[in-house]
């Protein structure tokens, strides 16, 4: 798994590609909850990249969602790739989640400058 962070504005993006399992959605929380704790609420992950997720990347992604909302903000998740949409349908995430096409999408949702 490879993780890049894009802080612009008032919308930080989190670029995650390859795949979350037990070995590495540590890494994907302790990434996503130094975002949420530096004060950047307005979350998009991008998941153009993202190829598997298993349920332990699921439990990193919730979590963010609840500590984002809990102060304001929300993760939205970008450019959800078929195999990782039919995982997060199967486990009731897109009725809680935002899901949109593209970055771009996402980003404007916040209604704020990116």
């Amino acid at each position: 798994m490879d993780i890049s962070v894009n802080p612009g504005g008032s919308v930080t993006v989190v670029t995650i590609n390859g795949s979350v399992d037990g070995l590495t959605a540590d890494q994907l929380l302790a990434t996503l909850d130094a975002q949420v704790d530096a004060g950047r609420t307005h979350l998009v992950a991008d998941l153009s990249g993202l190829e598997y997720t298993s349920s332990a990347g699921l439990r990193a992604v919730l979590g963010t969602v609840k500590r984002t909302r809990s102060k304001g903000g929300d993760l939205r998740l970008a450019a959800v790739q078929p195999q990782v949409f039919k995982v997060l349908d199967l486990a009731g995430f897109t009725g809680i989640m935002k899901l949109y096409d593209d970055v771009p999408s996402a980003v404007a949702s916040f209604g704020v400058q990116a």
